[in-house]
């Protein structure tokens, strides 16, 4: 399984972005089923969309909220059954500042055995047992 983060599904659906030709390679491995089942929380598709409407318009976020709510090789997780887990991780997080979903992603991470996670957040390099991919280009 794979945890999907915002900044890769942001990247993946906005040509634009500058991570978007990294993330298209790596949505390669995972449509080849290279890290299993992706993983997709409720708290994620609040920020892409989000994010969507803000750099690319109405149209493209609501696009791109169909394609993810409608793909069948997605697991979609609720989030209201994690909150307080997630809210667990985010108060008693070490020095570290993530940020509520970040919480949430490594909250459900750590619950479902899952190690892998899609994103461009450098701060998930290493952190708590999470090992992000793509890996950074140097």
């Amino acid at each position: 399984m794979i945890l999907l983060d915002s900044s890769f599904l942001i990247a993946f659906h906005n040509t634009l972005d500058v991570h978007h030709s990294a993330a298209a390679e790596a949505m390669d491995r995972m449509v080849a089923d290279d890290w299993g089942t992706p993983v997709l929380l409720e708290y994620v598709f609040l920020e892409v969309v989000t994010v969507l409407l803000a750099r690319r318009g109405l149209n493209k976020a609501v696009e791109v909220g169909a394609v993810l709510l409608d793909a069948r090789d997605v697991e979609f997780v609720p989030c209201s059954e994690i909150f307080q887990e997630s809210w667990r991780m985010f108060v008693t997080q070490p020095s570290r500042r993530l940020s509520f979903t970040d919480a949430a992603l490594v909250a459900v991470g750590k619950q479902r055995g899952i190690e892998i996670i899609a994103t461009f957040d450098q701060g998930f390099h290493n952190l708590h047992g999470l090992n992000p991919v793509p890996e950074p280009r140097v």
